[in-house]
């Protein structure tokens, strides 16, 4: 797709309906993914998507908005008229406006551009894939779940004041998930442990699941949650100590691991790297314009497209502050002997978490660590409050890991109820 050619249609057919404020978000994308079972093709997918979403300002200065698919010169002017008519409905309580970064720098990582091997090959690669895996230990028996996709898009930000900005990138990604079974036994060990809650319980969360319930209480630092109030913070929560001095939590979208890094949000806002914890202090909320706007601050690159603008973190980034440290401990799971509870990850997010009261309890996949032996945890729950986590760390490891949805070490938490079967 042309997007300049795309942004001067926009721009012609608003004139020609007289709409002076529009702004516009675009994505475009060709995915190609398959899986395998046992060597034989499962499921063989091929997809060309094309997506803009288009703001309109009436002349009272409210915003409507519309999603359309069809770019011909017809459907363009055809989506703004809809999104005029929408105006009309605009929220007068609240406005939205161009970011003012819209026309700032971006950073835009460079990467090599790849071409698209095809589904032919893909499937080659994966069945390669599930033969290795299957090869790799006589107790893995089959890989029920994998999937190797690769994704070639742009995405496009423009408004009627001059402002515009895209980018084209590709990714691909593989998935297995094995399955392990030992003659007479099942998947999972037999016998049963009760873990309780005490002083002396010891949990190690991996950066997976760290991040996983980072994420679940994002709200924390969302201006957009404040002003809806379904946030555990307040306008003035700036500076309130949340956690160990040892910790230091960032947002950051443009990380050179971030394989899905993003220069500007859906307002055009250049993205950046943004401290929300430094030493165990709230730092800073995450902004669209309009909540920058009434928080009397700048927009950070963390906006959606809408009438309502959302607003949602892009990449967690989570480390050890070497200053100040207040950590009392220096345990590392591979070499721990004592007894813990690994928790490697958690489930069942939606359901187990009250992001408004702070307060979880989810099902997770994990071990046991009793007596130098590993056990594997059948079933079992961990409940809590995340500031009652957060301020009852007690270590932080050194070693960062990088996952899909961001970086992190392995965080040890004490006294969390954990109840379940091993």
């Amino acid at each position: 797709m042309n997007s300049k050619e795309i942004t001067t249609q926009i721009s012609e057919a608003a004139d020609s309906l007289n709409l002076k404020k529009w702004d516009y978000g675009a994505s475009f994308s060709n995915d190609y993914s398959v899986q395998v079972d046992k060597g034989e093709a499962k499921q063989l997918k091929a997809s060309q998507k094309q997506i803009l979403t288009i703001r309109v300002w009436n002349e009272s200065n409210l915003v409507g908005i519309t999603t359309t698919s069809d770019i011909s010169e017809s459907g363009i002017k055809k989506a703004l008229n809809q999104a005029n008519i929408a105006s009309d409905f605009g929220n007068k309580n609240e406005r939205t406006e161009f970011s003012p970064l819209a026309k700032d720098p971006i950073e835009v990582k460079d990467s090599k551009k790849r071409n698209p091997v095809g589904i032919k090959k893909l499937l080659t690669l994966l069945r390669e894939a599930e033969v290795k895996l299957l090869e790799s230990h006589e107790s893995i028996k089959s890989v029920p779940y994998n999937g190797l996709s690769e994704s070639f898009y742009e995405r496009v930000y423009a408004n009627s004041d001059g402002a515009f900005r895209s980018y084209t990138k590709s990714q691909a990604a593989l998935y297995l998930y094995a399955r392990a079974e030992e003659k007479n036994k099942k998947p999972r060990s037999s016998g049963s442990v009760k873990l309780g809650y005490g002083v002396e319980d010891l949990i190690c969360f991996s950066p997976e699941s760290f991040l996983t319930i980072i994420n679940a209480f994002s709200s924390m630092f969302n201006a957009r949650s404040i002003i809806d109030g379904v946030s555990l913070s307040n306008k003035n929560s700036i500076g309130e100590k949340l956690s160990t001095e040892a910790l230091n939590i960032y947002d950051d979208g443009l990380h050179e691991k971030n394989i899905s890094s993003s220069p500007f949000d859906g307002e055009g806002t250049p993205t950046k790297r943004l401290c929300l914890i430094n030493k165990g202090r709230l730092e800073n909320f995450i902004h669209s314009e309009s909540t920058a706007r009434i928080f009397k601050t700048m927009p950070t690159g963390h906006a959606g497209l809408g009438s309502k603008v959302s607003v949602s973190p892009d990449w967690i980034v989570v480390e050890k502050s070497e200053e100040n440290s207040d950590l009392k401990t220096s345990l590392d799971h591979s070499t721990y002997e004592g007894e813990f509870v690994y928790i490697e990850e958690l489930n069942a997010i939606h359901a187990g978490v009250r992001a408004s009261q702070g307060s979880f309890s989810l099902p997770f996949d994990g071990w046991l660590y009793k007596n130098g032996k590993k056990i594997s945890i059948e079933s079992a729950t961990v409940a809590g409050d995340i500031k009652y986590l957060l301020k009852n760390i007690v270590n932080i490891e050194s070693n960062q890991e990088v996952t899909t949805s961001g970086i992190s070490p392995h965080i040890w938490v004490d006294e969390l109820s954990i109840t379940g079967d091993a």
